[in-house]
């Protein structure tokens, strides 16, 4: 990286100037694991990060990461068995040559992560403990610190890039793509922590920005959680899809009056023996599916919003999770423990309060296996992309496990990729965008788009999305959030509102049935001249 570079004479332009073979943007899982990779493979990369590094959704990961690991699995348990529980979940919408090469990969991506220092929890024999979770058919799920998977993997991540001395830039957001005049990626601009301009420029960007669980009131993803690299990659000529299918999460804290992120009930504990009950008691997965309280998570989630809409014995906002019966249970879930003494629940003698919130977007930019997009020079990782292996729903703790393998493949992508001679990329010419107020965003959303949805609903939500944007330019951290919140609705109400089926995390309560005639595929997504998202299809045509 070369030293920032002052141009006082440039009042609104870049201020600061660094370089880089790749620039990561984001520190979760996917962009440590492939800028670690990257450095091993001797690229000169360089880290943006909009929060600390250590930062993320990451951290906040409880299940663990689901692998079968040779000689450590069920007997009968397989990586076939895992792909063909990736795809019942998935629910039609999976790309089985991705589900396939991403679970295949897992086992040696682990080795590395326990070579590199991660602890997971052991069990008998000397072997790893293992859990079951919704919608697997066996105990193959690998945890760490009870229900603190995310946090070890994010622990020796960050631990690793310390000693290696990877240079990373704090709390610095990354705004647009710079690009060359044939539409190949060369690196960014970005907002320093004073909110001054600068370009970072590389032969190769890497988005790995995580989510948009800030899309909704009630979320169990972190604050900074609002769609950054989504937008960017729109702007930047990228294509995304399965933008409607956003995965709510059965089980989180409930506390009357709360918003925001929300503490997760991992579905470890139902996979441990909990059960799921209304206020009188009645269990609520009970005639719902052969798996009951570990049916696939979109099942779950359905079920429990039914329930609620029930409102039996008058309570219309939450059900009980109950784990009274689960022995040791401080001990194996801490942090689920810790949440609920801290809101007023003792776990080991009363139910606990759920219900479900925003959770993970199994949509995002369209990618190969390796993090490759349509444009040159961009790639994806983590949960901003959208590799073919979640489908129309996530296989629990599948998510930690395609950040490690695709990672990794990215920096192999990029070694390979890498051309001869960069073209310098034109700086943006920063017009301003569409950006609406959060709070109305946020309740439109949570109120229209959340696990049922119709078409008046849907309306509406344009009609307010309508009314609420105001053009912005992208000049400060918030600027750049709310732009890619409000980009992301966008993308999402006109995938959602063109799906009149229901599947997987995308339930329509006008249209309950499942269509495979006309709906057996997914749906693509671009920007259009104006700059509004537009339906593009096939996805199929942008296979990298």
């Amino acid at each position: 990286m070369t030293s920032p570079v002052c141009d006082l004479e440039a009042k609104t332009g870049p201020r600061w100037e660094a370089s880089a073979d790749l620039v990561v943007v984001g520190s979760g899982v996917a962009g440590l694991t492939a800028a670690l990779r990257a450095t091993e493979l001797g690229l000169r990369v360089l880290v943006v990060t909009k929060a600390g590094v250590a930062d993320g959704n990451t951290r906040w990961a409880q299940g663990g990461v689901a692998v079968v690991l040779p000689g450590e699995h069920d007997e009968g348990d397989s990586v076939d068995r895992h792909v063909a529980d990736t795809l019942t979940a998935g629910a039609g919408l999976c790309d089985p040559a991705a589900v396939a090469e991403i679970l295949a990969g897992g086992p040696a991506a682990v080795t590395g992560l326990r070579a590199a220092g991660a602890r997971f929890d052991p069990g008998a024999g000397g072997l790893l403990a293992r859990t079951r979770e919704g919608g697997h058919s066996a105990f193959r799920v690998i945890h760490a610190g009870g229900d603190a998977t995310g946090a070890e993997v994010q622990r020796a991540l960050v631990a690793t890039a310390r000693d290696g001395r990877l240079p990373v830039l704090e709390r610095h957001v990354a705004v647009d793509a710079l690009r060359t005049p044939a539409g190949a990626v060369t690196g960014l601009t970005v907002l320093d922590p004073d909110g001054v301009l600068g370009v970072v420029r590389a032969g190769a960007v890497l988005l790995a920005t995580g989510g948009l669980g800030q899309l909704y009131q009630a979320t169990s993803n972190p604050e900074i959680a609002t769609g950054d690299g989504l937008a960017l990659a729109l702007r930047a000529g990228a294509a995304v899809a399965d933008m409607e299918f956003v995965q709510f999460h059965p089980t989180v804290l409930f506390q009357p009056g709360a918003t925001g992120r929300r503490p997760l009930v991992t579905e470890a504990v139902r996979g441990e023996g909990a059960t799921l009950v209304d206020t009188t008691g009645a269990p609520v997965m009970r005639g719902v599916h052969p798996l009951g309280d570990l049916a696939p998570r979109d099942v779950v989630s359905a079920a429990v919003t039914r329930r609620m809409t029930q409102a039996p014995g008058g309570v219309d906002d939450h059900v009980f999770l109950d784990a009274t019966g689960i022995a040791g249970f401080a001990t194996r879930f801490p942090t689920v423990h810790a949440a609920c003494l801290a809101a007023g629940i003792d776990p080991l003698r009363e139910p606990i309060p759920v219900t479900p919130a925003a959770h993970f977007a199994c949509g995002g930019v369209v990618t190969d296996t390796s993090g490759r997009t349509g444009v040159a020079g961009l790639y994806a990782a983590g949960e901003v992309a959208r590799t073919g292996l979640h489908g129309a729903n996530r296989l629990a703790s599948n998510s930690l496990l395609e950040g490690l393998v695709v990672g990794a493949r990215v920096a192999e992508a990029v070694a390979a990729d890498r051309p001869a001679d960069t073209e310098r990329g034109r700086l943006p010419e920063f017009p301003p965008v569409m950006v609406a107020d959060r709070d109305p965003l946020q309740r439109a959303m949570s109120r229209y788009a959340g696990i049922g949805r119709d078409a008046e609903g849907l309306a509406v939500l344009g009609s307010v999305l309508d009314l609420a944007t105001r053009p912005s330019g992208l000049g400060s951290q918030r600027a750049v959030e709310d732009a890619a919140l409000t980009l992301a609705a966008q993308a999402l109400l006109v995938a959602a509102a063109r799906r009149t089926e229901s599947r997987g995390c995308h339930v329509r309560v006008d249209f309950p049935g499942r269509d495979d005639v006309r709906w057996a595929r997914s749906q693509l997504v671009r920007l259009s001249p104006s700059g509004q998202p537009v339906l593009a299809d096939p996805v199929e045509a942008v296979a990298a």
